[in-house]
């Protein structure tokens, strides 16, 4: 791959997850202070990701692999999702932020997809050349917290900026996703299915026992996922950590790192201790927030955060590599779908409306919420997870994963 085309293919992943990760991670917070909106509202305003999720395969293989070049339908999503956005950021109350948040995630999602499809088509050998590219990715989504940080940009009178600098920088990747190379709709005069969409072909992999026991734990997992993307950027403003959104960045160093060390850890621990590890990872983050505070207890907020190198990598990116050697060749990209779709769909929809309904509950008269009890809900849910999936998932043999595997694993993975 020539240089300059690494330089462009790395710039589109920074600013992809820097328009997202701007105003994603602090909404709660603005949505609480700004909107007067209520712990439900929140849930389901996050919910909107994975109504988004669901929508992407419909676009992406109805659309974008049949119609037009990637990089052109990339450009147009974010012309129009900066419109949005702006938008977005005028409006007073959620019954009208709502359904136009609800337009841009179904437009935004599919980016995700058009991003490593551009990326692919110029690579070689994507499994070496992939997760250089990809990294820059999370690199914009830590970029774009620092900022946010640094400005303070946290507080009620100027959380709205967080909207207005995505849609900025929404329209310079629009304007720049016209100069990347050109790539051309691959299912161009063929037919699409609605099964291929969904990954129904896939379905057989669901007969065995194993892999049923791990795909039901996926779509668990994102129960407690979804309450820390939607729920700790509240929790850290409302106990008075400054510079919250900057701090969370933690999480996504956190991830860069352990992804590294994956192969490492995969030649020693193989697939099933490596889902386990994860899997408890999330019992234990949730308990340290729980017991955690801005006093001698900052640490265990701290480590909740840089946590999350290990719940992630060690649970999602192991489980998408788990999927590609279980499905094999010929439905691997169905299988991926197929997860795809029940996690960060599905999963995440169920998890963000428990997540609200959770926080409702022990929100306080006052004003403010009982955060020892809310984040103890998610901690005993991924301890139970755990526990079931330890007692009756029996991997058949153990499968040392190379390097190169760790790094499609990544490739399939579509959030910091």
């Amino acid at each position: 791959m020539k240089m300059s085309t690494r330089i462009q293919l790395s710039l589109m992943m920074f600013l992809n997850f820097f328009v997202w990760g701007a105003w994603f991670v602090t909404m709660g917070t603005y949505l609480k202070t700004q909107l007067n909106a209520s712990d439900v509202n929140v849930g389901v305003a996050y919910g909107t990701q994975a109504l988004g999720a669901i929508a992407a395969p419909f676009i992406i293989g109805l659309i974008a692999d049949k119609f037009f070049a990637a990089q052109k339908i990339l450009g147009v999503l974010h012309l129009v999702g900066a419109a949005l956005m702006y938008y977005i950021s005028t409006l007073d109350n959620f019954s009208a932020f709502y359904p136009i948040l609800l337009v841009y995630m179904i437009l935004f999602m599919p980016t995700l997809a058009l991003v490593n499809s551009v990326s692919f088509k110029q690579m070689r050998s994507p499994e070496k050349e992939f997760s250089n590219i990809r990294v820059w990715g999370t690199i914009g989504w830590i970029v774009a917290g620092l900022i946010i940080g640094w400005l303070a940009w946290e507080q009620k009178s100027t959380l709205v900026n967080t909207f207005r600098l995505s849609a900025i920088l929404s329209v310079v990747l629009g304007l720049f996703s016209f100069s990347l190379p050109n790539t051309p709709p691959p299912k161009a005069g063929t037919k699409t299915t609605f099964g291929e969409i969904i990954g129904l072909e896939s379905l057989g992999l669901l007969k065995d026992r194993n892999f049923l026991i791990f795909f039901l734990a996926s779509l668990l997992i994102c129960i407690p996922l979804a309450f820390y993307y939607q729920e700790t950027n509240i929790y850290l403003n409302e106990i008075n950590v400054k510079g919250a959104a900057g701090k969370m960045t933690f999480g996504q160093m956190s991830e860069m790192l352990f992804l590294f060390a994956m192969p490492w850890f995969f030649s020693r621990l193989g697939v099933k201790k490596m889902l386990l590890v994860g899997m408890a990872a999330w019992a234990v983050r949730y308990f340290l927030f729980g017991y955690g505070d801005t006093g001698s207890g900052m640490w265990m907020l701290y480590l909740g955060i840089i946590l999350h190198g290990v719940c992630y990598d060690f649970f999602f990116v192991t489980g998408q590599i788990y999927t590609d050697e279980r499905a094999g060749e010929r439905i691997r990209s169905s299988a991926q779908g197929m997860i795809t779709l029940a996690t960060y769909g599905v999963g995440m929809l169920i998890g963000f409306w428990i997540a609200g309904l959770v926080a409702e509950k022990y929100s306080l008269p006052g004003g403010g919420h009982d955060w020892k009890s809310i984040w103890m809900v998610p901690a005993v849910i991924a301890f139970a997870i755990l526990i079931l999936f330890a007692l009756f998932f029996k991997p058949v043999k153990k499968k040392v994963i190379t390097e190169s595997e760790a790094e499609k694993g990544l490739a399939a993975t579509p959030l910091t």
